[in-house]
């Protein structure tokens, strides 16, 4: 199994981790008009999210890639700021 996961960057990240930092960083209002998503939309915690991803494969596999546009995104910004 560990080498199957040698190329997965979610490999040991929580499922929960990742939605915690989308909401931190963004929000429930852009998760949900980015995501269309109405686990993002309709009252919207973090219990309620991932009890509705984690029995819903598409969603899950659409907001696990979103968070990895996500850490690009970061990891490019970083590098633009890193001082010499």
């Amino acid at each position: 199994m560990a080498e199957t996961q040698l190329n997965n960057p979610l490999h040991g990240i929580k499922l929960a981790d990742i939605v915690t930092e989308l909401y931190e960083f963004y929000g429930w209002e852009y998760l949900g008009e980015e995501l269309r998503m109405n686990c993002f939309k309709s009252n919207p915690t973090i219990k309620s999210s991932l009890k509705f991803l984690r029995r819903t494969p598409w969603a899950r596999t659409r907001v696990e890639g979103f968070y990895l546009k996500f850490l690009r995104k970061q990891a490019k910004v970083k590098k633009q700021v890193k001082p010499e």
